[in-house]
């Protein structure tokens, strides 16, 4: 069995909603797609990739120090789901799974970096990794300074998202990006609810802070450019 993984889109960016949206089926229609997996039937392999690259991928990159090698991390995560999928017993949602060994790949991936690649490594890549940030993508009437403005926000947004400690920063995407549950986070950090709800809190306030930071400088430059004729 040969089964590879589709182009990834970089522009293209799935929430949690979405995803649910095409991964919603009774509880018969899911043991049946896990027995299929389990026996080796390739279109559940497919329909398994499908389902869930692009979230993953979406998500290997925000965990990343450099987000450039999420394609390789998604590979040995899928890699992993399909070594491991006879082991799994079912005791949490398969996207909780999948999750799991997706934070784990990134976590491990980006220690491995930390001690073999010791280099500067730019954010600039953290805006193509695909952003679920809606409420900043233009509409028709936005001016060429407006949608300028609101880009680089996004970067900052991204970058100051990528600043935050790995454990808080894994917690505030799951959380606020992916919308997971606190029991789901729980579940895919492997950590008591209590210590995911403080890691949030703390994440999102440390995100604050930098953002503050940050965007002071973007406060001026609109000031300047609306008050210059």
């Amino acid at each position: 069995m040969s089964v590879q993984l589709a182009s990834l889109d970089s522009e293209a960016s799935f929430g949690t909603g979405e995803l649910e949206a095409v991964f919603v089926c009774d509880h018969d229609a899911e043991k049946q797609f896990l027995a299929d997996l389990r026996a080796g039937v390739e279109s559940a392999y497919e329909d398994l990739i499908r389902r869930f690259e692009q979230p993953i991928y979406n998500l290997v990159s925000r965990l990343l120090t450099d987000p450039s090698e999420a394609c390789d991390v998604v590979q040995e995560v899928f890699l992993k789901v399909f070594r491991k999928i006879t082991a799994f017993r079912g005791e949490s949602t398969l996207k909780t799974w999948i999750y799991r060994i997706a934070v784990n790949e990134a976590h491990n991936h980006s220690r491995w970096h930390g001690r073999h690649r010791r280099q500067e490594v730019g954010l600039q890549g953290l805006v193509e990794s695909g952003s679920d940030y809606r409420e900043m993508i233009p509409g028709p009437s936005v001016s060429p300074y407006d949608y300028a403005l609101g880009h680089e926000t996004h970067m900052l947004i991204e970058e100051a998202l990528a600043s935050l400690n790995p454990r808080f920063r894994a917690a505030v995407v799951l959380r606020d990006i992916e919308d997971m549950s606190y029991e789901e986070i729980a579940e895919v950090l492997n950590l008591p609810l209590g210590t995911v709800k403080s890691r949030i809190l703390r994440g999102r306030e440390a995100l604050r802070t930098e953002l503050q930071k940050r965007l002071e400088p973007v406060s001026a430059l609109r000031w300047v450019q609306q008050t210059v004729e």
